[in-house]
């Protein structure tokens, strides 16, 4: 079974909001069906599945990390033959989402808003 916590990785991962510690009221996230099906597969996975699923996180985590490091070449675009990529922030967040999205898929839920189809653009 999923702590807390992975459960939580998951579904920042899949794009959907915080969970919360208690259902309040009629209206919200708690009611869109794609939430619901992501709470119910993650609550009735099997081990395999959430070794799976475990290792996209874990995946996941690792590019998340690589992101802001890429702020360390910012103030250069060469140095003797080195060349800096210009494009390095765009591809990592588009190599981070598509993971993100292969978690879903492999889930059986769409993407989350946080994971809409331009979620990170702004960034780059």
């Amino acid at each position: 079974m999923l702590t807390d916590q992975q459960k939580t990785e998951i579904r920042r991962h899949c794009g959907y909001p915080a969970y919360g510690a208690t259902p309040a009221g009629n209206m919200g996230w708690r009611f869109f069906v794609a939430y619901g099906a992501l709470e119910f597969r993650m609550n009735n996975l099997s081990a395999a599945e959430e070794a799976v699923a475990l290792t996209y996180v874990a995946t996941l985590i690792q590019l998340e990390g690589a992101v802001p490091s890429t702020s360390d070449n910012l103030d250069s675009d060469g140095a003797a033959n080195w060349q800096h990529n210009k494009n390095e922030l765009a591809d990592r967040l588009r190599l981070f989402d598509g993971w993100r999205r292969r978690l879903c898929a492999f889930l059986g839920v769409p993407p989350g808003e946080g994971l809409g189809p331009s979620c990170l653009t702004w960034m780059v």
